[in-house]
């Protein structure tokens, strides 16, 4: 049965389509059949695609109104992931994801100025019925903005995945080559946070049969 995550915030910069292609290819590496539907007029995902030059995993530029035949013909293919990702300042593309998927992840740096801006992303989330989690991206590797942004968003009773992603420079670097951090460094912190924040959404999230992330299980 396939499992879609939509990826969304309203923030630029927050960090979703690097999220997005992060566990993309983190879960093709575990044996997850996976898709990548690239909503965002800027196609960053697909062009990081067409860079990498490789059929896996699969992302594909899509329009909102298709979403859902295009969530059908990954069914039909056997795919067991979907993950959609999300341009920013566009509600109507965020809200269709979100009500197409089977739960939410948000990004959000530990910044007063994301902080500030995440009520948006929330309130689509919250509109779809569906869960939803904060996943904190870019954090800092010492200091207290990460435990500060988990107390501020407690407040709110908003629920925060309990693996943090730090702003390493393995996210980014190999980007432009079609390349992601755990490919390059596969022994890497990046590569490491990416396979747990995969693991928890499998196990937690969208709950996949265990038999499909048994590679992932160490």
């Amino acid at each position: 049965m396939l499992k879609t995550l939509a990826i969304v915030s309203r923030k630029g910069g927050a960090g979703k389509t690097t999220l997005a292609l992060h566990l993309a290819v983190a879960a093709e590496a575990g044996g997850i059949t996976t898709a990548l539907f690239d909503l965002d007029n800027q196609a960053s995902a697909s062009l990081w695609a067409d860079r990498r030059g490789e059929p896996f995993p699969a992302v594909r530029p899509a329009q909102a109104p298709r979403l859902p035949l295009l969530l059908d013909q990954a069914r039909a293919q056997k795919a067991a992931l979907a993950i959609v990702d999300t341009p920013p300042e566009a509600d109507a593309i965020a809200g269709a994801a979100t009500e197409n998927a089977d739960a939410i992840l948000i990004p959000c740096r530990p910044s007063a100025l994301d902080l500030g801006a995440i009520n948006n992303s929330v309130r689509i989330a919250r509109h779809s019925g569906k869960p939803f989690f904060v996943v904190v991206s870019a954090a800092p590797v010492q200091g207290r903005e990460v435990e500060e942004m988990r107390a501020s968003l407690a407040a709110s009773k908003i629920e925060v995945a309990p693996i943090v992603l730090h702003q390493r420079k393995a996210y980014a670097a190999w980007m432009q080559q079609g390349r992601t951090a755990q490919e390059i460094e596969p022994n890497g912190k990046a590569a490491a946070e990416i396979r747990e924040l995969l693991l928890w959404c499998c196990e937690k999230v969208i709950m996949l049969p265990r038999q499909q992330i048994r590679k992932l299980i160490r």
